[in-house]
Order: C-alpha cells, then sequence, then structure tokens
C-alpha cells in the first residue's frame, strides 16, 4: 500500500493575528508554526493503514524553506519520505494542482478536513476531481481489507459507511484517531530521511484577497433571570435582532 498525505503548515492556535500592507497581507512576523491538526490525524492513520498492510507513506507539502521544520516533524511520526512543493500556497485550488501533479500511483490519498487558518476544506475534493477519482470528505473511520476501502463518514443529522476501490482520496476529520507523538528514535531518524524539493507547476490563482480583518471583539455576557422570559425575548428582537 502507498499512502500520500498532504500537509498544511498554519499557525499555532494561540498566535495572535495581524495584517500588514493595509490590511492586505497576514504578517508573518514572531508567528509560530505547527502541522496543521486535522493533517496530524491523516498522517497517524496513514501510518497505521501502512504498517498493517506493508506500505509506505509519503507526505506532500506546497510551501517555502521555512516550513521544513514541520515537514521534519511528519518525518519523525514514521512517515518514510516528504516532498515540498516550493511555492507559496495561494489558495486551495493552487495547492490542489501543485499536489495532483505529483499524486500518480498512491492506493490512499489523505488530507485534513480543513485547514484551520483559512478553514476551506476544498483540497480533498478538489484532488478528487483533478485526479479522476472518488473522493470521501470528513472521514471518522477508515478500514482496509484487499484493494477496497471502507470509510465512516459525517453526513447532516448522521454517519454513512462508504466502500470505495483503491485509488481514493479522503479527508480526516477530529475522531479518526490519535494523533501519533514523536519518539526519540523517530527524531534522530528524521534527520536522514529525504525530502525532495520541486519547483511549482505553472498554475495562477483562484482567486485574490482584498482585505482582511479580526473578528469584532466578544462583548460582555448579560445574565437574565430564569422568571423573566420576557426580558429575554425583548433583547432578543429589538437588540440584537435575531427574531
Amino acid at each position: 500500500m502507498k499512502v500520500l498525505v498532504c500537509m498544511s503548515v498554519v499557525p499555532d492556535t494561540t498566535t495572535k493575528i495581524t495584517f500588514t500592507d493595509n490590511n492586505t497581507a497576514f504578517n508573518k512576523q514572531g508567528v509560530q508554526y505547527i502541522i496543521n491538526p486535522y493533517d496530524e490525524l491523516a498522517i497517524t492513520r496513514g501510518l497505521e493503514l501502512a504498517e498493517a498492510n506493508n506500505g509506505t507513506v509519503t507526505v506532500v507539502h506546497v510551501g517555502l524553506a521555512d516550513t521544513e521544520a514541520s515537514i521534519r516533524k511528519a518525518l519523525s511520526m514514521g512517515v518514510n519520505e516528504a516532498i515540498r512543493i516550493d511555492a507559496d500556497p495561494i489558495d486551495a485550488q493552487f495547492v490542489a494542482e501543485q499536489i495532483a501533479a505529483i499524486a500518480g500511483g498512491y492506493d490512499l490519498i489523505l488530507t485534513g478536513r480543513e485547514s484551520i487558518d483559512y478553514n476551506g476544506g476544498a483540497v480533498c475534493g478538489l484532488l478528487g476531481a483533478m485526479l479522476n477519482l472518488p473522493s470521501v470528505n470528513v472521514v471518522t473511520e477508515i478500514n482496509y481489507n484487499g484493494g477496497t476501502f471502507e470509510f465512516v463518514r459525517d453526513i447532516d443529522g448522521g454517519r454513512e459507511t462508504v466502500t470505495c476501490a483503491a485509488p481514493v482520496v479522503a479527508s480526516a476529520q477530529k475522531e479518526l484517531c490519535e494523533p501519533r507523538i514523536p519518539n526519540m528514535r523517530g527524531i534522530m531518524a528524521a534527520r536522514t530521511k529525504p525530502l525532495q524539493v520541486l519547483p511549482a507547476t505553472a498554475a495562477n490563482a483562484a482567486t485574490v484577497y482584498a482585505s482582511y480583518e479580526t473578528p469584532a471583539p466578544k462583548r460582555g455576557v448579560k445574565l437574565i433571570d430564569a422568571e423573566n422570559a420576557s426580558e429575554l425575548i425583548n433583547i432578543l428582537k429589538n437588540e440584537v435582532k435575531v427574531i
């Protein structure tokens, strides 16, 4: 079995977000980056499946050289090899086009459900379309038997089980597994594992960001006596205007 995991690198959740150039660009100064948490789940489950089926796992990342520390962390988790496509990940369309160009020959291609910075959740479906493969989104369970994958995935109001012959693309939901923590042996081995750097293929950005802004600050909480339902209704209707 050959597994390809698409990995993104995102700001740590404790990072204070600011913008530059008149709010048209994200300010990377002083930002701590981590592997996207959903992608860590995809890496872990990919490793479990490969280890149980005498397979290999490759991670692919679209990004610049400053992301290689995060790629090495993925290698320390047990990944066999890594590919970095040397380009700024402009948007989901661009990223998917770059990955699709090198994604042939794999039995399973995994992404995270979404990245926690832009929350687009589009790469899984785009890869399926570009590679002419079935894509299964937000999966909470993956099993494999003799060339066929079985997925349990979230749908509106419940979950469904989907069976697909390899090759297939799927995206990891948070209940898929517990992320693997690298051990010292893995950290040492990661230093010598292959990390191939490839040039980006020609592709144009599908989106243009006009400006960014942070959410409005949270307002104070207003407590209303449980016996005073009329006041709550008045606030919801006349102040918040949601009814």
